[in-house]
């Protein structure tokens, strides 16, 4: 029987098979990507290379306010552009762009094998042109298919232009940061130099060629707030970040520039020492509105990238009102409205003030001045910008007593029940170690709630966030959208204003907006919608909200507030129709605030220096409540005027002022008060602390057996003892016997421990040179001249009447 043989596959063809079958495959693979990368590659247009497209920003009414991203360009010829420019570009970017055709294959290659064994795209090798053809046809992705196009258009632009033309279109097109497009305006921006008359320097031009990389990046340090001197000698360590990075990247190419033969070493070392460009040395950038501008900017940035803003033609609506906005901007201009001080070492008035003025139902932001002037694009903006330190955290400024209504009488009257007519005692306090005074040096002893915030009495503010507990009060300010504080950090004295992270006018309009609205938190915006060129809508901005607290918490505290402008310590804030607001002074007058609101309308006044300093008599009754005034009755004149909006709840009931409770049988008529309650919080009990007591007439004491003369009084009985400086201490029941009188008469030796206070006199009013206050005066408690200070004065003329008729007849037997 015959037997087959089996044919062998020799091992080289096989492998000869397979290579032949993956060349093929990858050929085709290769063929249909690109075929698929043609498919929705931009259309060859020459045009597309000449201009971007600006964004434009419009108001509330729909109105062009202006355009960003084309105002800061001026074309200019490559044979003016100065040659120690080009050399540091070509240097930089592509060292032999006069040598190839679009492609650099020795950039190429050397990316290919990189991005392979780092299993991605990390490097690129993009020429001159490569970049002007990103810029004018593609998207930022870093994606294979958009490589694939790039390469296609350049090999079109490299057949169409000249390289003299590429490199002219590439200079006048790229983006510098602050706003600069094409170096002409970047070297007006940046050194306040004209390409076609002003030589720069080596290290100029390095500086210059080094940004493109990262525009916004490298050019950071001078959107910080500090300029190199001031770094130098403190430097600040978000600001010497940034500055080192430039400075990095400035010397980088310095090397590149070395290393191609442009600069000898010598040069590149002189180069390499001299410091970045100043803020001093900027281009001022003028636009309408500009901080409103500036917020806007720094938003769409942060969403869609500079590259889209600055020239994707972006259309942007806004809640920007130009009247509100051009009152808040002479408001902080005018230096009538500041204590006067010199202007810092850089020419900045100093103290510096910013503002934010919102609507509360809306969240929308009406007006934003983060300054008394505006030099630079996007410069610091004092009304809406933390500090970001390097652990994350936010540092803004002290609020002072702005931050009351927040952490201590919001979360009082939500979590406790507690009202206006809610009763305190203001006597000397300590928690522990942590020792609680009144700014007036004074104590008023048992005052309701209503009092208290009205002359913004520190002890009680302390002892009602002590009662509510710190972390309830921050839960309480988060859902304001006041998330700096820290309970662990700030402890009790968080009820005075003692935030370690501060905060900014823009967060503190937005909370008290919450007061406003009936308790709905609303949060600020200023962006309503933003289309691209064609009209396509991107974005539509809904008002982010969540109700904050009660509607009764939010009435009782609007109540409580208009009596501040009414009667307290914010008088100078009066605009004639209903309105509600909190004045703030920090220790030694760092930090002074207003921020109050109408239904129409709140807003944030904020006063201090950039660095921190004393401001003697400044506070924040006085020039914050000025400003507010001035941009508020103005912004609301022609308007109806209305009212809060009472809502359902809220009842009237009359209680003891001493007690908070119900009026017993011994209130005196003096001692009641008529305030609103949230229904349900009505006390039910009666008032126990007014007692009939038999004392001694003439000390006032429990009577021994020898005191001639003995009355029946009224008296308050609580179980402890206070000073006799609180203001109420002649009508508190006395716990000491007698010792006046004796078996033999007056006991001389007795009489002198009988030292009463006296009745206290008015503070003297304030003396005033212009606008300059001469005569300090107390704004956390009682200003004088204000009906607060009267009403101060009336009451405690009052309680120490009697007082004074014993010191009469002291006098009077002894001399």
């Amino acid at each position: 029987m015959a037997t087959s043989k089996r044919r062998r596959l020799r091992p080289g063809r096989l492998v000869f098979l397979i290579m032949a079958l993956i060349f093929i495959v990858g050929t085709l693979a290769s063929a249909g990507y690109v075929a698929y990368a043609v498919s929705d590659m931009p259309a060859w247009n020459p045009s597309a290379l000449e201009n971007s497209l600006p964004t434009a920003i419009y108001d509330k009414d729909g109105n062009l306010v202006t355009r960003i991203g084309s105002e800061n360009r001026e074309p200019i010829k490559l044979a003016e552009v100065p040659q120690v420019v080009k050399d540091a570009f070509l240097a930089t970017e592509d060292d032999r762009f006069y040598d190839h055709y679009g492609i650099n294959f020795r950039s190429l290659g050397r990316a290919l094998y990189r991005n392979v064994i780092a299993g991605g795209i990390k490097e690129g090798f993009s020429t001159i042109t490569m970049q002007l053809v990103k810029m004018s046809y593609l998207s930022p992705e870093r994606t294979l298919k958009r490589k694939i196009q790039e390469i296609l258009l350049t090999l079109q632009v490299e057949r169409y232009f000249t390289k003299d033309e590429i490199f002219e279109m590439y200079l006048n097109k790229i983006y510098f940061g602050q706003g600069a497009y094409g170096i002409q305006a970047a070297a007006q921006t940046y050194f306040g130099k004209d390409l076609k008359t002003d030589q720069l320097t080596v290290e100029e031009a390095a500086f210059l060629a080094g940004l493109p990389q990262a525009p916004s990046t490298y050019s950071s340090y001078l959107n910080d707030g500090e300029s190199v001197e001031e770094a130098g000698k403190n430097p600040d360590e978000k600001y010497q970040k940034h500055y080192d990075l430039a400075l990095n990247r400035r010397n980088t190419v310095l090397l590149r520039m070395r290393e191609a033969g442009k600069i000898t070493e010598e040069e590149r070392a002189a180069a390499a020492a001299k410091p970045l460009p100043t803020r001093e040395q900027m281009k001022p950038i003028s636009y309408p509105y500009p901080y409103f501008v500036d917020y806007v900017t720094e938003k769409l940035i942060q969403k869609y990238g500079a590259d889209m803003v600055y020239k994707g033609g972006l259309k942007v609506y806004t809640t920007l009102d130009p009247k509100v906005q051009k009152i808040a901007e002479a408001a902080l201009a005018n230096p009538k409205n500041f204590p006067s001080y010199k202007p810092d070492k850089n020419g900045l008035p100093q103290p510096q003030g910013a503002a934010v003025f919102m609507e509360p139902g809306t969240g929308y932001l009406r007006a934003i001045v983060g300054g008394r002037q505006h030099k630079y694009q996007r410069e610091l903006n004092r009304a809406t910008q933390y500090q970001i330190l390097k652990d994350g955290r936010k540092i803004g400024r002290q609020p002072g007593s702005v931050i009351k209504p927040i952490v201590a009488y919001g979360p009082a009257i939500e979590f406790k029940g507690m009202g206006p007519a809610s009763v305190i005692d203001d006597v000397p306090t300590s928690f522990g170690h942590y020792t609680v005074k009144n700014d007036s040096g004074s104590y008023r002893g048992l005052i309701t709630m209503r009092t208290a915030l009205t002359h913004s009495v520190n002890v009680v503010a302390v002892k009602l966030l002590n009662q509510v507990g710190i972390s309830q009060a921050v839960k309480f300010a988060n859902g304001l959208g006041i998330t700096t504080l820290d309970a662990n950090r700030d402890g009790l004295a968080m009820a005075l204003g003692g935030v370690s992270s501060g905060v900014v006018p823009l967060d503190m309009a937005g909370a008290y907006g919450a007061f406003a609205n009936g308790g709905v938190y609303v949060q600020p915006h200023a962006i309503i919608k933003v289309e691209k060129y064609d009209g396509t809508v991107l974005d539509e901005f809904k008002p982010e909200q969540h109700r904050a607290m009660k509607a009764t918490t939010a009435y009782l505290i609007t109540d409580m507030l208009k009596s501040v402008i009414q009667s307290g310590t914010g008088t100078r804030a009066n605009i004639g129709r209903p309105a509600a607001g909190k004045t703030g002074t920090t220790d030694d007058g760092k930090d002074i605030w207003f921020v109050g609101y109408t239904p129409e309308l709140v807003g944030a006044v904020w006063i201090g220096h950039d660095t921190p300093k004393p401001m003697n008599r400044a506070y924040g009754g006085i020039y914050p409540a000025m400003i507010w005034r001035e941009v508020m009755s103005k912004s609301l004149a022609g308007l109806p005027v209305r009212n809060f909006t009472r809502p359902p709840g809220i009842v009237t009931a009359t209680v003891d002022s001493k007690s908070g409770l119900l009026p017993g049988p011994n209130t005196p008529p003096d001692h009641t008060v008529t305030d609103l309650f949230a229904q349900g919080t009505v006390p039910t009990e009666v008032d126990n602390l007014h007692q009939v007591m038999e004392v001694c007439a003439i000390t006032g004491e429990l009577p021994n057996e020898y005191c001639p003369d003995r009355i029946t009084k009224v008296v308050v009985k609580l179980p402890y003892q206070v000073p006799a400086s609180v203001a109420d201490f002649a009508i508190r029941a006395p716990v000491k016997t007698c010792t006046l009188h004796t078996a033999n008469g007056i006991d001389p030796a007795a009489a002198e421990k009988y030292k009463l206070p006296t009745t206290p006199q008015p503070e003297p009013q304030p003396e005033t040179d212009g606008n300059k206050e001469t005569k300090p005066i107390g704004e956390d408690s009682w200003l004088p001249g204000t009906t607060g200070f009267n009403n101060l004065d009336n009451e405690v003329k009052k309680e120490f009447r009697k007082a004074a008729k014993v010191k009469e007849y002291l006098r009077d037997r002894f001399n």
